[in-house]
């Protein structure tokens, strides 16, 4: 294997000050990589986010996101993607969580088939957080990862853990601690950049796995799959040794899956039912649609029409092309205390898988290592066979209204306050280095405080009402923001530091809510305070 793509030119990059502990992590030829990276994709990667743009600015004129006709073709030709690698066609139960050391070792050691190392909505891009992120997962993919805490505990992988596929940041991301020609290098092409880079130097023989989130149209599946031939020709590599997984987490891709599976046909082995982005991306892309008001989060699920059709239109796309079609995330986790809402929580579980599995779903996600062994019963008993591709539902069809229907459900004071308390507890924690949070025993991520002040958002620019006839105004929702904030520094354990971390989050809310314009992501402005 040959690398020919070498360190460019100093006066291209600019690097933040970096401690000399990853100065193998940075050094010149991964450097150099990044580099090629961002002169070959990154002037691709800003029109199609203008694109995106233009999108939008339509639907908030009133259109409504479809399927294509320019594509008819792809969508009713016959064609299948690439076989998929042996480690990947049984993904019953996926884990997903952080890049942090020990939860590394611990989900890879769950029981899980997959382990799914997040830097992107359970990441806090703190610089020197990524930095040692990339090092852990490296460390992972070696399989040489381990871990002695201060009380002399250790970890390390067993004998048999958990298929590592590591999940980069979206495009509309860039990470500013790294400048090329004075441009923010793309943060996708630096988490992809800097895994490829290290994964193929340090263990050739392992194929590397990316799950690829938040994209909004074929045209972006394309980019990543011009970025995986680039870089497979960088390392003398077979065409179609990366794979990947793209998670269909946005409106306007649910129209384009065929699309897009046609796109990375030489690279994808599955489609993931992304549910939380999902429910956020219906929220911004109708955000000036007044008919198309959601009602508390709690109300919506995935038996609501719209989501329920999603993902049986997933199912019998993926089966069809030959690729798995991967359910959702559980978010709920175990309650140690609580007998009563453990098994309350458990049920819910249980409840959502058995929908997925019956429904067709070659495997799902949990959030918390107790929950593997609930949703590998289920899976187990329902589908003894690696997978469902047998499945094809031929006879379904869903069209743009049975995909775009908004819910009937009501709005609450208790559904208001929620969404306050979720927005400043997870904005509060990731200002704080902390993206993956559990508030209300629920693991909460970007996604779901999205949700939460999005739908706030929504409220009060289309006049929506509570249950008791109430209008969500800016006075009410100033109110309940003010309620919450003074609940917050009574507790005992909130002292000084970190009260102003939650006035900090309910600042940017504030900001974010108020807004005669939805921000597209809340993460784009608060990524701004790190160092």
């Amino acid at each position: 294997m040959a690398l020919h793509y070498q360190f460019k030119e100093p006066h291209d990059l600019q690097l933040a000050d970096t401690p000399e502990l990853y100065d193998t992590l940075l050094n010149d030829a991964a450097l150099g990589f990044l580099v090629d990276l961002h002169h070959h994709f990154e002037d691709r990667r800003q029109t199609l986010l203008r694109a995106r743009h233009e999108r939008q600015l339509r639907y908030d004129a009133g259109e409504s996101p479809d399927f294509l006709p320019e594509t008819r073709d792809i969508r009713t030709s016959h064609w299948r993607v690439a076989a998929i690698p042996d480690d990947l066609r049984d993904r019953r139960v996926e884990i997903t969580g952080p890049v942090d050391r020990k939860m590394i070792i611990n989900a890879m050691n769950s029981g899980a088939n997959v382990y799914m190392a997040d830097f992107e909505d359970s990441h806090a891009p703190i610089w020197l957080t990524t930095l040692q992120g990339h090092v852990n997962v490296i460390d992972a993919v070696g399989g040489d990862i381990e871990l002695t805490t201060p009380e002399g505990k250790e970890y390390r992988l067993s004998e048999n853990p958990a298929v590592l596929i590591v999940r980069p940041r979206g495009w509309h991301l860039a990470e500013k601690h790294l400048h090329i020609g004075g441009v923010p290098i793309s943060a996708a092409l630096f988490d992809f950049g800097l895994n490829f880079f290290h994964s193929v130097t340090l263990a050739p023989g392992k194929r590397p796995y990316y799950y690829l989130p938040k994209l909004e149209h074929h045209l972006e599946a394309r980019l990543w799959s011009d970025v995986f031939a680039f870089a497979e020709k960088a390392f003398d590599l077979e065409k179609g040794t990366l794979k990947a997984t793209v998670l269909i987490e946005t409106l306007p891709a649910v129209f384009q899956m065929d699309e897009i599976l046609y796109q990375m046909r030489d690279y994808i082995t599955a489609l993931n039912c992304g549910r939380w982005d999902y429910i956020f991306s219906y929220i911004k892309t109708f955000r000036k649609h007044p008919d198309k008001i959601l009602p508390e989060r709690g109300q919506v699920l995935m038996t609501v029409p719209f989501l329920g059709n999603y993902s049986r239109l997933l199912i019998q796309t993926c089966h069809k092309r030959g690729a798995l079609a991967m359910g959702g995330m559980a978010a709920q986790i175990p309650i140690k205390d609580d007998p009563v809402a453990n098994q309350s929580a458990l049920d819910k579980v249980r409840a959502d898988k058995e929908r997925e599995v019956t429904d067709g779903h070659d495997g799902t996600w949990v959030a918390h290592p107790g929950l593997v062994p609930v949703a590998m019963e289920i899976f187990d008993r329902h589908m003894p066979s690696p997978n469902q591709l047998e499945r094809t539902q031929d006879d379904l069809s869903i069209d743009q209204a049975a995909l775009t229907q908004a819910p009937e459900g009501i709005i609450t004071e208790t559904g208001l306050r929620n969404n306050v308390e979720v927005a400043v507890e997870y904005l509060a924690a990731w200002l704080s280095g902390n993206a993956c949070v559990p508030i209300h025993h629920l693991m909460e991520d970007a996604a779901t405080a999205e949700i939460s002040r999005s739908q706030l958002w929504q409220w009060i620019n289309h006049d929506a009402q509570l249950g008791d006839g109430r209008v969500i105004s800016e006075d009410l929702v100033r109110s309940v923001m003010t309620q919450v904030l003074h609940q917050i520094g009574k507790r005992p354990e909130v002292g000084a530091a970190a009260m102003q971390r939650y006035e900090e989050a309910a600042a940017l809310l504030e900001e974010s809510v108020f807004d005669a314009e939805l921000v597209d992501f809340i993460t784009l402005p608060a990524y701004q305070t790190y160092q």
